[in-house]
């Protein structure tokens, strides 16, 4: 597979991958491809419909009738059936329910299609695999790690939650769920930047810096 002008960012919850992907993809002029998005807008279809969680077949089939484009705006980002993505994906409904509808590979070997076609020829794609598997060539691929209180702390303030000891333990959970699926591991060529002691500015200084190096076509 040729990969064009595509950044891969990998990272766990509360790892800053979201404002990194959307700050690069400002600068660097690309669409912003969030894919947690659409394993969330499929989970939120998937109650919504009384589709069972655990049934891979019934999800698969549920997936194909999902649209997903890309809005106008600058960035482009994610859109599902036609409309901005709502808050409702954010809820503790959905989020107790995502890792078991991401966890069927038919399920996975549909959306790595969808983002792949979403992707391409150029886009900042923020996942879990999207370096190792989504995007293996991509010629950038940075991933994300932080402290487990950093995390917290972080998505407590994204969420407007007053207890950051609470969301540090449910994305733990969160990880543990994830990893008996997809084991989070960085691509052997992929730039590890641990966020926990950095700032915003500090990790997309760091990133903008990496990305010249290997693809200075896009500051020509």
């Amino acid at each position: 597979m040729t990969m064009l002008n595509v950044v891969a960012i990998d990272g766990a919850a509360g790892s800053g991958k979201s404002t990194l992907a959307r700050g690069l993809a400002e600068a660097l002029g690309l669409p912003y491809v969030n894919t947690g998005i659409m394993y969330r807008a499929l989970t939120l279809a998937a109650l919504n419909g009384g589709v069972d969680p655990d049934d891979g077949a019934a999800l698969a089939r549920l997936m194909s009738s999902l649209r997903f484009s890309l809005s106008s705006d600058e960035p482009a980002e994610i859109e599902v059936e036609g409309s901005a993505p709502s808050s409702t994906l954010l809820s503790d409904r959905v989020e107790g329910e995502v890792s078991h509808v991401a966890r069927h590979p038919e399920v996975r070997a549909l959306m790595r299609e969808g983002q792949r076609a979403l992707g391409l020829p150029g886009a900042v794609v923020e996942g879990r695999d999207i370096g190792s598997v989504v995007f293996p060539d991509a010629p950038v691929k940075l991933f994300l790690t932080a402290e487990p209180d950093k995390r917290g702390e972080r998505r407590a303030e994204q969420r407007g939650v007053d207890d950051p000891e609470e969301v540090e333990e449910a994305l733990l959970r969160r990880d543990t769920k994830d990893a008996k699926v997809n084991p989070f591991e960085p691509a052997a060529d992929a730039v590890v930047l641990d966020t926990s002691d950095r700032t915003v500015d500090d990790t997309l200084r760091d990133a903008i810096t990496i990305v010249r190096a290997r693809l200075p076509e896009l500051f020509a």
